[in-house]
């Protein structure tokens, strides 16, 4: 009798996203790079060894797929050696006339209704439960009142939800996953990666997105992959994305925008979306379009956002007579008779946050 069992848990494929903010050949290229997501899928569970292949919702991001997308779909699903569990989303609701519709190999389980089904697999020691969207919201809670037998069996849910109890997509509590009785609860929907996390005996994670489609959706993104068992669940991250998307900070401060620019970009030609913000002060305004030009060749894709303010003359009112320049004057006199650069430093800062202060802003010059 199965004691634990190796599984793959992801969500949130959103197969065939618009990608909107690319221009329409790469938009179509990152679409087809999301299928190819599904053969690693594939791969790493055969080659894992899995037992279960739980996939928690928003496999599509609407109700309409290119007959590309549905083709890799089920060639994908249908390489897999595992039972694989699907419960649709509020991207991806069950109707009759989804993808999810259509004849599937026995291997491949799909919820259909709001109220939660189980199938029992006792080769493996096993139940496993799950519910779907049929529209797109659902603001019942799908775990109230749920226990999950104490049978000796292994007992697993797969459900799209929210972990908020007043969401519109299936909202669910804490104290929902901690009386369900459930070892493992497999939820999707949201698209970052929360780890493992317990509720009384019950363990639970999102696996996140696997490939970001936004700045939004930033740094590396895959699946969960390890055991579960009466104990609980030992998972650890999988990567399976093709691109990331990357916020990269580049502080101006004291140099020549393009040289900030230059330092920062990468040597190798990264496949990689990133989004190149510029901080600090400036001398004068950035040329947008050149440190675009300079930057292009160094991504599959980027974009530039100026977050830089003017730099403005930090002692022109030290000869004010106000607290302003009283103020000023006293830090710039000991400023120049500071005997170490870092003394010099530290007290040209004061003068920044006490002009701040002094002018009712936030942030200093």
């Amino acid at each position: 009798m199965k004691q634990s069992l190796r599984i793959i848990h992801g969500s949130d494929f959103h197969l065939d996203a618009p990608f909107g903010a690319l221009p329409p050949e790469k938009a179509a290229q990152r679409r087809g790079e999301q299928r190819e997501l599904l053969r690693r899928l594939a791969l790493l569970s055969n080659r894992a060894q899995a037992d279960l292949v739980l996939l928690s919702g928003d496999l599509f991001d609407g109700g309409d797929l290119y007959g590309e997308t549905l083709d890799a779909l089920v060639e994908a699903l249908g390489s897999i050696q595992a039972e694989v569990f699907i419960a649709p989303g509020n991207h991806d609701f069950w109707t009759t006339h989804s993808a999810y519709a259509r004849k599937w190999p026995k291997h491949i389980h799909i919820f259909t209704e709001p109220n939660i089904e189980q199938v029992e697999l006792p080769e493996l020691n096993c139940t496993v439960y799950g519910t779907a969207f049929t529209g797109p919201y659902r603001e019942d809670r799908p775990l109230q009142d749920f226990h999950a037998p104490d049978d000796g069996r292994i007992h697993i849910m797969v459900l799209h939800g929210d972990l908020s109890p007043n969401s519109r997509y299936a909202p669910i509590t804490r104290e929902d996953l901690e009386g369900s009785g459930l070892d493992y609860v497999a939820l999707g929907h949201i698209h970052a990666c929360s780890g493992v996390q317990r509720a009384g005996k019950t363990s639970w994670a999102y696996p996140g997105c696997p490939e970001g489609r936004g700045f939004d959706e930033t740094g590396d993104k895959g699946v969960l992959c390890g055991v579960v068992g009466s104990g609980g669940a030992e998972l650890a991250f999988a990567s399976l994305c093709t691109r990331r998307y990357l916020i990269q900070e580049v502080n101006v401060t004291g140099q020549a925008i393009e040289d900030a620019v230059r330092a920062a970009l990468p040597e190798q030609v990264s496949p990689d979306l990133c989004r190149i913000v510029l901080t600090g002060e400036r001398s004068e305004e950035p040329n947008l379009s050149a440190l675009l030009a300079l930057a292009a060749p160094h991504y599959y894709s980027v974009s530039l956002r100026d977050h830089t303010r003017l730099r403005q003359d930090l002692w022109k009112r030290a000869e004010e007579d106000t607290l302003t320049g009283l103020v000023l004057r006293d830090l710039k006199r000991r400023m120049e008779e500071a005997p170490s650069e870092e003394e010099r430093a530290s007290l040209e800062l004061a003068a920044r946050f006490a002009l701040a202060a002094l002018e009712h802003r936030e942030d200093p010059l």
